[in-house]
């Protein structure tokens, strides 16, 4: 059997690290007696994550640029060039048959140095709108695995295949009944759910939204299932109630997502195909504070396909509980955009992207 190596880099955040991890596991279980090694950044989430699935890591001394002026970005071009030599000598020792991309800082200086090589390499983009990594390094790629329409507008038309985003599979069918759900949680089954998803960390701005107005919830006669992230727990777990269940963390998403009627979400790219495949109606309220502005393109993509409703934040005080009472109001709405945002979903996404990576292995 073939002994095929996978070098593969992501990272910075859960967005870029999860399918990397996801590849890894399809690429293992097809191959298992293939090698895998993870590049990341050194001081990163990715270098406790990684390990904690299964795999090698290795760091590199690598960071971002900031948007001000500061000592950071004076230490940029050694960071790079340290970077770009650690790269080069870990893809001569590792000697692999490709190298992937899921964006995040270390997989630049590894997917160029795996190029120079002569090494075929695939990207996987998550957002709408490109990272600023993967478009730097699209020229390089053999293939660029993507999530949503348009993308030609940052690669090269002919390199891209849209194979959806890597996503938990014990999502991919919800099988959990809505009782098993509400009980899950100490909810009441006759009321409907409105679920509040901020994060593993939270959104703070989200957050004083639903503060704001769980009164306005209570008159409608909803309950709320808020995970307020582990950042907030300590602020707002004084407002668990018989209707209001606070949570740092879900630990089920599964039975979250069943019990909810209705969610409120952030709009990062691994949320966003997690709740195509669950198919209930979203308000997405993007983040603002994230590299070009990319959760406000991907809520965009669905808002224009009528499979959910965006609001920004600095439209949640004036429009929150207009656009929220019409969407409580109208059954044909709510089952309109459930409708349609399962239309999006890709559920195949990591076994379609691993098919365009067997391709490039010379067998």
């Amino acid at each position: 059997m073939d002994k095929f190596r996978f070098i593969l880099s992501g990272g910075g955040t859960g967005g870029h690290i999860y399918p990397a991890i996801a590849i890894a596991n399809e690429l293992k279980s097809r191959h298992p007696n293939a090698e895998f090694l993870f590049v990341g950044a050194k001081d990163k989430m990715e270098m406790e994550k990684v390990p904690q699935a299964g795999y090698e890591i290795k760091g590199l001394w690598i960071s971002g640029i900031q948007r001000k002026l500061t000592l950071k970005n004076l230490m940029f071009p050694f960071k790079l060039m340290s970077s770009l030599l650690r790269a080069r000598k870990i893809v001569k020792q590792f000697q692999p048959d490709v190298a992937i991309g899921t964006g995040g800082f270390a997989s630049g200086p590894l997917l160029r140095m795996a190029a120079s090589a002569g090494i075929p390499c695939v990207l996987q983009e998550q957002n709408s709108f490109a990272g600023i990594t993967n478009k730097l390094l699209a020229g390089k790629a053999e293939k660029i695995c993507v999530a949503y329409d348009g993308m030609e507008r940052f690669f090269p038309k002919e390199k891209i295949v849209k194979t959806g985003n890597p996503i938990r599979m014990d999502l991919v069918d919800l099988k959990s009944t809505t009782k098993e759900a509400v009980d899950f949680f100490g909810l009441d089954e006759s009321k409907k759910t409105v679920l509040i998803l901020g994060g593993s960390l939270g959104a703070r701005r989200i957050n004083q939204l639903i503060e704001k107005e769980l009164h306005f919830f209570e008159t409608m006669g909803l309950q709320v299932l808020w995970q307020c992230g582990k950042l907030y727990y300590d602020e707002y777990k004084k407002h668990e109630s018989g209707s209001v269940k606070v949570l740092a963390f879900v630990n089920r998403m599964d039975l979250a997502y069943t019990a909810g009627d209705v969610i409120i979400s952030r709009a990062g790219a691994g949320s966003v195909s997690e709740l195509c495949l669950v198919g209930k109606p979203v308000i997405f309220i993007p983040s603002p504070n994230v590299a070009e502005d990319h959760q406000t393109q991907n809520a965009k993509a669905l808002v224009a396909k009528d499979a959910a409703i965006m609001l920004r934040e600095t439209e949640l005080d004036t429009a929150f509980e207009k656009s929220f009472t019409k969407l409580m109001d109208s059954e044909a709405l709510q089952n309109k955009l459930g409708t349609n945002i399962k239309k999006m979903a890709m559920p195949k996404a990591t076994e379609h992207i691993v098919d365009e990576i067997e391709k490039l292995l010379k067998v």
